[in-house]
């Protein structure tokens, strides 16, 4: 990676993570493309975060004048380096004000009026960590976007606790096949030149028997418990057609948080969502009910299942979201939730197989937590459709895929059923 190792060929995995490769670098002067050293930056000095904060007093003769003070860790250098610094010599202001965010949350949770002359090592001790925290989310949020197509962006906040992102997941944008599960991508198209205003032998959903899911603007105007039938990729009309709708991918920017009453992660949206409009879909693994059986016992004894069954039809498919999914995996639950589950089929039709979308079920403010109900029980003949047999881990639910347990239910609506299962 730098330019005096001479090596053809690396084949030995890195175990340092690139901070620390750039606080090497910086220590033995060595220039590195890859990590944005070069001569003219490799004596810069970047702060990266604020560790301490204290007040001097100066006598200045018969004057007193009080210096506030901040130790400073620098980018790309270690810790040993660190300096005290006074206010105006600092112009990072965002850093500044995150600094006394966390100070004073800090202080309030101390039930202390304000911030001593001097901070304890304790505090000095969960600053520090919080500001290693906030930048290991940083760097999860950055890999999360440059992993999907959302038109939105996903940021990713804790205020709450300094737990970090999860181990052992995996994020994905579309279904993970399990080992013995054929998707068979569909053989025909429509022929239409405009879906919605003239359809060909009704298009894509009218040769289902179904009518068309969408208005002009995208809406779902079909009840819940009808499949949805898109335009695919055999289709001749383009990807703005308006029978395209899931198929183009979360439109919002939405926000991971930690949730402050032990719901673990959620999931909210940073702007306003009109009712009936698509949001995100269920991605994870594929598996048969068979394999989820298997699963859920194990992960009984771990106390942690995302299982959610395709029983469209037949109860024969399960998608498992534990290791591989989206950002669903940290959606809560409520017994009065604002997202609501469609069945969509677009290039493989295989009922027993359905892509599991959520929709709006009315319109969702901007900084609103987005929820749906675990326990919906929906059966595609009278507008039940899709049942969620699920054990979210965030949410510390015990059970099996097939038997639940009373676990109660913290989602604070007026109408909660106390439990969840």
């Amino acid at each position: 990676m730098a330019e005096n190792l001479k090596a053809e060929v690396c084949r030995v995995a890195c175990i340092a993570t690139v901070d620390q490769l750039e606080v090497i670098c910086r220590e033995q002067g060595v220039k590195c493309e890859e990590l944005g050293i070069s001569k003219h930056n490799l004596c810069d000095y970047e702060v990266e975060y604020l560790c301490d904060y204290k007040k001097k007093v100066i006598n200045l003769g018969k004057t007193q004048i009080v210096q506030e003070l901040y130790l400073v860790k620098w980018k790309g250098y270690p810790e040993s380096s660190n300096t005290w610094e006074p206010r105006k010599n600092l112009k990072c202001v965002d850093l500044l004000n995150q600094f006394w965010e966390d100070l004073n949350a800090e202080m309030q949770r101390q039930k202390k009026r304000a911030a001593p002359r001097r901070l304890d090592p304790a505090t000095v001790s969960q600053l520090i960590q919080r500001a290693k925290l906030r930048q290991t989310l940083k760097r999860w949020e950055t890999h999360l976007n440059s992993l999907g197509t959302h038109k939105g962006h996903i940021y990713v906040r804790n205020q709450v606790d300094l737990e970090g992102p999860p181990k052992n997941f995996t994020y994905i944008n579309d279904y993970k096949v399990g080992d013995g599960i054929l998707l068979n991508e569909v053989s025909v198209g429509c022929e239409c030149t405009d879906c919605l205003e003239n359809p060909v032998e009704g298009c894509c959903a009218g040769a289902s028997q179904h009518k068309f899911a969408y208005n002009e603007l995208g809406q779902v105007r079909i009840r819940p418990g009808l499949p949805i039938y898109e335009c695919n990729k055999r289709c001749c009309c383009g990807i703005d057609c308006p029978n395209r709708v899931v198929q183009r991918g979360i439109q919002y920017s939405l926000c991971i948080f930690r949730t402050d009453n032990g719901r673990g992660w959620g999931v909210k949206t940073t702007e306003r969502i009109r009712k009936n409009t698509f949001v995100m879909e269920y991605v994870g693994e594929i598996i048969t009910t068979e394999e989820a059986e298997r699963r859920g016992h194990i992960y009984d004894k771990e106390g942690a299942t995302y299982l959610f069954d395709l029983d469209y039809v037949d109860d024969e498919y399960t998608v498992d979201a534990a290791h591989y999914g989206n950002i669903s995996h940290f959606v809560n639950h409520s017994c009065d939730p604002n997202l609501q589950v469609y069945n969509v089929f677009i290039d493989n039709l295989d009922e027993r197989l359905p892509r599991i979308a959520f929709f709006a079920t009315r319109g969702i403010k901007a900084g609103e937590e987005l929820t749906f109900d675990y326990n919906m029980k929906i059966d595609p003949v009278d507008a039940e459709s899709t049942k969620m047999d699920s054990n979210f881990s965030l949410t510390g639910l015990p059970g099996s895929p097939k038997k639940r347990m009373r676990v109660e239910c913290k989602c604070r609506v007026p109408t909660c059923r106390k439990y969840l299962f």
